[in-house]
């Protein structure tokens, strides 16, 4: 399966968040996961890396209007390379494309990767794919966004995000989708 790694560019080499993404992406290679990312920096780049260290494929989609903004490239641990124009057409690629997506901590852009998908999903004629949202952070954000506003959509919908406390809840929630899809 193709699975969308999403998360914020803060992290670096050796700090808690960069390293959770990069087992992440190392636990979905080894499971034989296409793993695909921004691209770039922080989680992007950990997952990618991980993905890499574990033998899989790695897919990062990329935009010139960002490398023109942030002076950057591709990490160096993708192996396929997806450039768009733009920021909405990056984001667009993502979702389109990926089987599943796992949702890491990050700001705002990842706020609206997370937002983009879930409604992509609702008004998607597809089968459903699977959203895990990692780690407390993403917990509280989405139960106090239905708690206030969750009369805006019905129910079903407001279960299409899952969370995991940690990387490897993620994984296994991930590896049981696959094999679920796979029976259907």
């Amino acid at each position: 399966m193709r699975i969308a790694v999403y998360g914020g560019a803060a992290p670096k080499p050796g700090e808690q968040a960069y390293e959770d993404a990069r087992q992440l992406g190392f636990l979905l290679g080894k499971s034989g996961h296409t793993i695909m990312t921004g691209g770039y920096i922080g989680v992007m780049e950990a997952a990618s890396r991980g993905a890499s260290e574990a033998g899989a494929h790695v897919i990062g989609s990329t935009c010139i209007q960002l490398e023109t903004w942030r002076g950057i490239t591709a990490n160096q641990w993708v192996k396929e390379e997806w450039k768009h124009e733009t920021l909405r057409d990056r984001l667009y690629a993502l979702v389109e494309k990926c089987d599943a997506a796992v949702m890491m901590p990050g700001g705002v852009g990842t706020l609206a990767e997370l937002a983009v998908m879930w409604n992509e999903e609702i008004i998607s004629m597809k089968p459903g794919r699977m959203m895990v949202l990692v780690g407390k952070g993403w917990q509280k954000t989405v139960e106090m966004f239905i708690a206030e506003l969750g009369g805006y959509m019905p129910e079903h919908d407001q279960k299409r995000v899952i969370f995991a406390e940690d990387i490897q809840a993620a994984v296994e929630l991930i590896n049981k989708f696959e094999a679920e899809t796979q029976k259907s």
